[in-house]
């Protein structure tokens, strides 16, 4: 079973899942309003299909080139101080 679908409406929510670069497994919306990192293909897609329901009509894709995470995952340096959420 394939979770792929026809290219949404121009406009539309996209969850992607794909690897980046390095084999990381990423889910990202395709407004900037979510990422997420995971330890398996698995994992991604049982993300992507439960944050559905936080983004009505989403449609659910599979990224045929390597996705760029908008987040570093990279530990932070030594002198580098986290911020505060608000």
């Amino acid at each position: 079973m394939s979770d792929r679908i026809e290219a949404p409406e121009q406009g539309a929510t996209i969850l992607w899942v794909g690897q980046d670069r390095d084999g990381h497994w990423l889910v990202q919306e395709n407004h900037g309003l979510m990422e997420g990192r995971f330890v398996s293909r698995t994992a991604a897609w049982q993300f992507a299909r439960a944050e559905r329901h936080a983004f009505p009509g989403a449609a659910l894709m599979e990224a045929e080139q390597p996705l760029v995470a908008s987040t570093s995952f990279d530990p932070p340096a030594p002198d580098e101080c986290a911020r505060r959420a608000a």
